[in-house]
């Protein structure tokens, strides 16, 4: 199965390269392609793009992109064959998924109405493996990819989110995702959420989260993820979040009867 290019980046990675950038183009070009591999979004056997292919699409020399592609052959991550192109030798494989907090915790995400939200890229993309399986999508289809980060009345940003959206035909829009609240778009697109798990640990800030939330590479960082379920029990959404702990706080009050500490 060949690997159709804008089922795998959205427009705005398709123009991320940058040759002024301290990163070679090579590299920055190998990066997007190792984590697609690696989360599964391109499958074991999976036929890449040629190199002429992928120079057009992200408007690189064929050089470069060759380059690019020896990278992932040296890892052992693709193999390339003279005539026959190249295909995904690396075999993704799921880990499982932690059981889901519920409860006390489901405020968690919620932000201020004072707080403005900003929206970095939108998009229909594949999944990577792990999320694709979770949302029951076959292996080409697509959902709707956003990132967003919300910043304080301030302009001081204190939350990035990563969201895969399923079923969603209209209002998925920058400008509305920018000025509505997503499970609003939800429901309007036939999905009313009746059910939230949440999940909630503290992990090291990635070079993509820190830069968004003016942190240091690998500072603690907050991190929630939240799966949204209609009524009938079907996954529709999964949204990750990061906040910047010295920018926002989570306060809740509990009842003594509750209490099992």
């Amino acid at each position: 199965m060949d690997l159709v290019i804008d089922k795998l980046f959205t427009q705005l990675e398709l123009e991320s390269l940058r040759g002024e950038a301290p990163t070679p183009l090579y590299h920055q070009m190998y990066t997007l392609l190792k984590s697609r591999i690696l989360d599964g979004s391109i499958a074991h056997s999976t036929q890449m793009p040629t190199e002429q292919q992928l120079a057009e699409a992200f408007n690189i020399s064929r050089i470069t992109a060759k380059r690019a592609m020896d990278e992932l052959a040296a890892e052992a991550l693709v193999e390339r064959r003279r005539g026959k192109g190249t295909h995904v030798t690396h075999h993704y494989s799921p880990e499982p998924v932690p059981a889901p907090l519920t409860g006390m915790l489901q405020k968690l995400a919620s932000t201020d109405q004072n707080t403005k939200i900003k929206v970095l890229d939108v998009g229909m993309l594949v999944p990577p493996g792990d999320i694709r399986i979770e949302l029951g999508l076959q292996d080409d289809e697509k959902a709707h990819r956003v990132v967003r980060v919300r910043s304080t009345e301030n302009g001081e940003p204190f939350a990035h989110y990563i969201s895969w959206t399923v079923g969603m035909k209209e209002g998925f829009s920058r400008s509305d995702l920018e000025t509505r609240v997503r499970y609003d778009i939800m429901k309007e697109n036939g999905h009313e959420v009746t059910r939230i798990d949440q999940n909630l640990t503290a992990i090291s800030a990635q070079e993509f989260v820190a830069n968004e939330l003016d942190m240091k590479v690998g500072e603690p960082v907050l991190s929630l993820t939240r799966r949204s379920f209609t009524e009938d029990g079907r996954l529709v959404d999964i949204l990750y979040c990061h906040y910047n702990p010295k920018r926002f706080q989570h306060r809740m009050s509990m009842d003594m009867d509750d209490y099992r500490g």
